[in-house]
């Protein structure tokens, strides 16, 4: 495999032969990942090979294959043939693969096109602003690849609801900083007690699950501070999130302890689920346990919903 010989691609870098690196990645078919019960979705960025050659040691259960901020304009050529290439290394994995990609306008339609045939399990999109730049994906990105939207400028923001247009959308990433400077807000604000930052997440959350969409709260840029992370987490699992971006290994740590759940807790809701289809293999859809209490429908999916976001 190409990723194989680093020596190699680095000399055709150096050289700048963006046109024999295209060549060198050659689509697999590959298995694709649907699963929606990431925790952590860790950038990387691809025009680093490094990066890229630790992906089989990184914990993340989603992996943000970046070819938008931090990949310079000289950069993004050879960006997207090594993103191709590992794709192609990993025709089966058990982490999500996803591939952000540029604005629409900026490169992003003719990536998605370059992209299609190595089919990572998802294509994050942008800088959208309506929906018709989300038809305009829905035409560009392959039947078989699901669609991952960033929410970052205002007009996403008031379109929010309305996106959600086709069932290959499965998730909303928040930019935060980028949605800040687009309304005109200080980044000063961005605290984890500031009434505006608490309303924009729950805003986020509420609407993106009401909508059928996994929302994932913004990247915390300060990598090496994890008292800060820990304070964003606490707030974000109270609100309700399961899922957070981030840069880092030892972040990735900490999203997972926050993000996850107790043994006891997954005993209580397996307990909860037999108990149910016990009840409702008997015509019983509403009971009362000694243990947990009343138990009903709405229960039921709620202990099943903890259960998919082990």
């Amino acid at each position: 495999m190409p990723l194989n010989n680093p020596e190699k691609l680095t000399d055709l870098i150096a050289s700048g032969d963006s046109e024999t690196l295209n060549a060198l990645a050659i689509p697999v078919r590959r298995e694709q990942n649907r699963s929606l019960s990431f925790r952590s979705a860790m950038m990387l960025s691809t025009h680093n090979l490094k990066h890229l050659s630790k992906i089989p040691t990184l914990s993340a259960e989603c992996l943000m294959l970046n070819l938008e901020d931090g990949v310079s304009p000289e950069q993004k050529p050879y960006a997207l043939a090594l993103c191709a290439m590992t794709l192609a290394s990993l025709p089966q994995y058990d982490k999500n693969l996803v591939v952000r990609v540029n604005p629409l306008d900026e490169g992003g339609a003719e990536e998605i096109l370059f992209l299609n045939p190595f089919m990572p399990d998802a294509i994050r999109v942008p800088k959208i602003r309506s929906v018709a730049d989300v038809r305009r994906i829905l035409t560009l990105v392959n039947k078989e690849i699901d669609i991952h939207l960033s929410i970052e400028t205002k007009e996403a923001w008031l379109a929010l609801s309305n996106l959600a247009i086709d069932p290959r959308i499965k998730v909303y990433y928040l930019g935060i900083l980028d949605l800040f400077a687009d309304l005109g807000l200080s980044q000063s604000l961005l605290t984890p007690e500031s009434p505006t930052v608490q309303y924009i997440l729950s805003h986020f959350l509420v609407t993106s699950r009401a909508c059928g969409i996994k929302p994932v709260s913004f990247v915390y840029q300060d990598y090496k501070n994890s008292d800060g992370l820990r304070n964003w987490l606490e707030l974000e699992k109270d609100m309700g999130f399961d899922a957070k971006g981030c840069i880092a290994p030892a972040q990735v740590e900490l999203i997972h302890e926050i993000f996850g759940h107790s043994e006891e807790e997954i005993a209580r809701n397996r307990e909860i689920v037999r108990l149910f289809e016990e009840h409702a293999a008997r015509g019983i859809s509403g009971f009362v346990d000694e243990r947990y209490g009343f138990i009903d429908e709405p229960i039921y999916k709620g202990a099943l919903a903890v259960l998919g976001q082990r």
